[in-house]
Formats: C-alpha cells, structure tokens, sequence
C-alpha cells in the first residue's frame, strides 16, 4: 500500500532541513519514498490528511507491562502492541512482569513470536534471575542470543550485592545491560505511600525516599567496582538524580528512567484512597517532581516510560493497603508531557533510547524505513474512560486534563490511525 502524508509538520530536530516544516510525505512499501512541499497522490495511495497533523520518529517506550502469558485477562500482547500504536509508540520495551516469568531462551522467544506482524514492535526483558527469586542468574547469554535486550526482576530489589556484582561482570562478555530496580525492600517494608505528611495524616505506611537511594547508592558502588552497563528504571527522589549525576560525572556507564505519572502527580492525590494512584515507587511531592524534571532538562535522566502497568479491577477494588500497584500510562503520556515540556522537547524525549537496548534509531529521510508517530499537539481535553484503549481501565490519569491527540503510526509497513 502507498500512503501520503499531506501538509504535515515534521518535528524532527535531528534532521534541521525539515524541522518544523510542512512537506506532504509519501510512503511505498513501508519505506520513504518522497518528502517535498506538494506531491500528487499516485494510484491506489491511502490519502493521511488529518487535522493539524504533526509526524515525528516513531517513539519508544522503555518500559511496559501486559499481562500474557498468565494474565491475558488483563491485556494480551496483540492488544497491548495496538494499543501502544495508537498511542503513539512504534517500539515497546516488554517488562519481564509475566506467568511465568521469562526466564529462558523459549520464553523470550514465544515474547517475540506473540508480537510478530504488529506495527508497534515488542523488544522483551528477560529476568536478571532465575524465577525472579534472586538466587542464581538466569540464562543471560542464551536469552540474549533469542531476543531478550536487558534483564529485569520486575519491581523486585536486587537484594544480594555479590549476584549484582556477579551479573554486571558477567553480562561485560556480550554487552549485556542489567536493570535494578531501586528500592530496598527493608527500608520500604509494608509501606504503601510516600512517607511524609500525606501519608502520617492519611495513616498509610510510609516508604522513605531513602528506600530508593540507599539502593541506587549501593548499586553505583558496585558499579563501579565492576564496570559494566546498569540501568535504573523509575527513579522517583532529587537524591537520586544526585546520585546518577555523579555516577555519570565518574563516567559510570549508567542510564535512568522515570515514570510519566511521577512527573504529574504528587502524593496529595491520595487523599480519596483511589487505589489507582498507588504505584511503585510511589508518588512523592512536588519537591521531587521539580528536581525529576531538571534532571530530564539537564539530560541525568535519560529515558521517561510510560511504565504502564494494567490491572483488573478486582486486585484495585480493595483497601488501599492490600491494592495492586501500578496504573495505565499508554494512552495518556504524549498529553501529560506535552503541557511540562512543550512539542519539540517532548518528541525529543520520547524517542531517546533506541541504542541503549540495541534497536535500531529510525530516521526521517528519503530512502529509509518509515517509523513515524502522527499526532496533534493543540487539542486540549479531560482524559475520561472513553480513551482507554486498554482492556483494563486503572489509569490514574482519569479526569486529568491534557494538551495532544495522538493519531497513531506508520510502522513495520503498517498504518494505525
């Protein structure tokens, strides 16, 4: 199929001949045929003329859960990858957050085999151990070797520092990347809430910011004892931007994430008990939020995930203390960040990190592939039940108020709008 993108503003900054120009573009055979300033539509072209419509790279989403295999109740991954292309994302990374678990060469394999033919492509992470349990390493190389781009116990502290030290030294033989996810689980005990004010007046068990940066403060040290690349998905505390600051000054090879709802809300959110706000880690305040986003202005942190995570209804509809963590982030990150950083940098931030976990960047020219997000930064609307996409509906974001519709994707020689 031909496609003709018309009267299109590219936000491309890497790319200054076109940035912030209109150009009609045309697509044949999912690969860049013709940017110019009017093209007439060849024979059997699909004509894209949408309102105030912007074209960009494609975005990437370093961190998403679904649910299948083991909770296809909660989001299948031909659901999920749908869902993430209309919401604007081209490249998922899949969080190792399944049932079981993927923990071997087959199971990184099946990840693959579900998410082949989607316009949205899925790149999986294996688990750092074996069951996510802590013990004994998984099958790191093999995984590696079947599809897997890094190694993440999700949401699960790396307890033992000699298994971190084992695996950061192992992982050097295949330029393999390690994630650890920050928080020490002793500290952070039966805590549920930021602990502060909000959650001293609410009676909610606090987790302390120290929590994290005790964790990400002993991971930095190992690291650099061992080398190695480390990643530290959804840092949510000034200190720990502080900490990666100088890890990086060191020349530490370390990369960061933070969540989309951790740049939005605060920890004043809870005072309903709505168990779609309890994430982890948690939201904490407007302190750490102004420090978060300097350290994605100054470049610290370097990736934003939308770190989306579905639930039933039945693991949020209960006390907040026994409630599931984690909320839908897909389909209302390019609104929420739009407003906080405006278009240009937004689109900047969302399509960092293709190297990172060895995907290939796209690139907006004529003769290459064309992976492109199309979306209309203007239009401003309160996100409401009506745009979840997912199969569950825990978004934290409902009611919020938004700036930016996103359109969908051109992608692996598919178009979803």
């Amino acid at each position: 199929m031909n496609i003709l993108l018309k009267s299109t503003k590219i936000v491309c900054p890497e790319n200054r001949e076109l940035h912030l120009k209109k150009r009609d573009i045309l697509i044949k055979k999912g690969i860049i045929e013709k940017i110019a300033a009017s093209i007439d539509p060849p024979s059997n072209t699909k004509l894209v003329d949408l309102k105030n419509l912007h074209v960009s790279l494609g975005w990437l989403d370093t961190g998403v859960s679904f649910g299948e295999p083991g909770h296809e109740e909660r989001e299948t991954i031909s659901h999920g990858l749908h869902v993430a292309g209309k919401s604007g994302f081209t490249d998922i990374v899949l969080y190792s957050s399944t049932s079981p678990v993927p923990d071997t060469s087959s199971d990184v394999v099946f990840l693959k085999e579900r998410g082949q033919g989607k316009a949205t492509s899925l790149y999986p992470l294996g688990t750092l151990t074996k069951n996510s349990e802590g013990n004994d390493l998984a099958e790191l190389f093999d995984m590696k070797n079947a599809g897997a781009v890094a190694y993440y116990d999700f949401k699960q502290q790396i307890s033992n520092p000699n298994l971190l030290k084992i695996a950061l030294q192992y992982a050097q033989n295949f330029g393999g990347l390690v994630f650890s996810f920050p928080q020490e689980g002793s500290i952070k005990g039966i805590g549920v809430a930021h602990e502060g004010v909000v959650s001293t007046t609410l009676g909610l068990k606090g987790i302390p910011a120290l929590a994290e940066e005790l964790q990400i403060a002993r991971d930095l040290f190992i690291l650099e004892y061992t080398g190695g690349k480390l990643h530290i998905p959804t840092i949510s505390t000034a200190e720990s931007v502080k900490l990666i600051a100088n890890a990086k000054k060191k020349g530490l090879d370390v990369t960061c994430s933070v969540a989309v709802h951790n740049l939005v809300f605060t920890d004043e959110s809870l005072q309903d008990f709505d168990t779609n706000y309890k994430v982890s880690p948690p939201l904490r305040t407007q302190k750490e939020i102004k420090a978060l986003i300097k350290g994605l202005k100054d470049g610290t942190i370097d990736y934003i995930t939308t770190d989306h995570i579905p639930m039933d209804v039945e693991e949020k509809r209960v006390e907040f203390d026994n409630a599931a963590d984690g909320t839908l982030g897909l389909e209302s990150a390019f609104g929420a960040l739009n407003p906080l950083f405006g278009v240009e940098e937004t689109v900047a931030l969302l399509t960092k990190g293709h190297e990172r976990f060895g995907i290939q960047s796209p690139s907006l020219e004529e003769g290459q592939k064309a992976c492109l997000t199309l979306f209309d930064p203007e239009t401003e609307y309160t996100f409401g039940m009506g745009d979840i996409l997912s199969t569950s509906k825990n978004s934290m974001f409902l009611g919020a108020p938004l700036k930016g519709k996103v359109y969908g994707i051109i992608n692996n020689s598919h178009i979803l709008i």
